[in-house]
This record gives C-alpha cells, structure tokens and sequence, in this order.
C-alpha cells in the first residue's frame, strides 16, 4: 500500500475514492498504520508550535505554554488520537455483521478500520489550523472539517461495505453516535489528566 493513499481522492471524488478503497484488501494494521500516525502529527505538532510560539488569547491576553507542558499535552493528544481511531474502526468492524455486511471478518476488520481512518481524516489535516489558535478561526476550520468526516460517513458506508443506503444510514449514525460518546469521554478523561498534575503550564501573558 502507498503512504497515505487515496487522502487527496477522499476529498477531490469521495464517491469513486471509496471504490477503490473497497478494492484495495488490506489487513486492517497495514490501512491504520500507513496513515494514522502520519496524520495524527499534523494537529500534534500544528499544536505544539501555536500554544508554545503564536500563542492563544485567555482572559484578555495571550498566553503561551511552557515547552515541557506542551510537549506533554501534545504526548497524550497523539496518543489519543491513535488509540481514539482504533477503537472507532474496532466498533464499526464489531457492528457490521448486525448490519448484514456479507463480506467475510478480516475483510469487514479491514473495512471498518479504513472507514475510521479515511472519515477522520479532514479532522487530522484541518488541525494544521492550530498553528494560529485564534478560537473562532479553529472553531469555524474544525467545524467545517468535522461537518464533512459526517458526509464522508454517510456517502462511504454503503460503497465500502456495500449495502443498502436504507441500512447504510442507520448503520452510519450509530457510528456517529459512538463517535460523539468517545469525543464525550475523552474530554472527560482530559479534565481528569488535569487534576492530576499534566495540565497546561502558563510562560507569560503578553500584551
């Protein structure tokens, strides 16, 4: 497989991309692993810079992280981000059965993941936004990129695992509905990681 294949076609002819994802037959590890950690480091890294270098607006100032405090916060968000996807591709191989994809297990395993690699995929790259962390400007850039990963799923799910779109919706918003409970959880688990000593760690405010 070629790093990071079909995430230009994902945006340019979803519909015809996720055909020929469908006929690509990978094992789930070598689709997860040829794009996942690549793309995680784009909001990753995109992060570091603009809370260690750019800096964001708190309380009327902008504030700047300490590198150490960063580079831990940006650990756990890679981390999170792998670990997050996984367990996405995980779920929709577990559902897909009780949806009646016919396809064999390693090929429904493969499909699953694919879907939860290539459907997060707009997220991970419009994450080159926090660079620049203005808050509106990351909020309009991610809500934009998290409003087509829902078309993606929903224009995906009956090509790659071919069915019918009547299923295929249904199947797509539990999906969707898991993926907002894990996004819940992980800003819970985040809150929690902070009580316990590895939240943000302030350099200055600046005028």
């Amino acid at each position: 497989m070629k790093l990071l294949s079909h995430t230009i076609g994902i945006f340019t002819n979803p519909d015809k991309e996720w055909q020929a994802i469908r006929a690509d037959k990978h094992s789930f590890l070598q689709v997860f692993l040829s794009h996942v950690p690549i793309l995680a480091l784009v909001p990753t890294i995109a992060g570091y810079i603009g809370v260690t270098q750019v800096g964001f607006e708190l309380g009327g100032h902008v504030s700047k992280l300490t590198p150490a405090s960063a580079g831990a916060l940006a650990v756990i968000t890679y981390i999170s981000l792998l670990v997050g996807i996984y367990l996405v591709g995980e779920f929709i191989n577990w559902m897909a059965k009780a949806y009646g994809v016919e396809d064999d297990e390693p090929t429904r395993h493969y499909e699953g993941t694919a879907l939860a690699v290539f459907v997060t995929t707009p997220v991970l790259l419009a994450g080159i936004v926090l660079l620049y962390p203005h808050l509106w400007l990351v909020v309009t850039v991610m809500g934009l990129a998290a409003i087509y990963s829902v078309y993606l799923l929903y224009e995906g799910i009956p090509i790659l695992m071919n069915m019918s779109k009547e299923r295929a919706f249904l199947y797509a918003s539990a999906v969707l509905t898991i993926g907002l409970v894990g996004m819940v959880t992980m800003m819970i688990c985040s809150v929690i990681i902070w009580t316990m000593g590895v939240g943000p760690v302030y350099q200055h405010h600046y005028q």
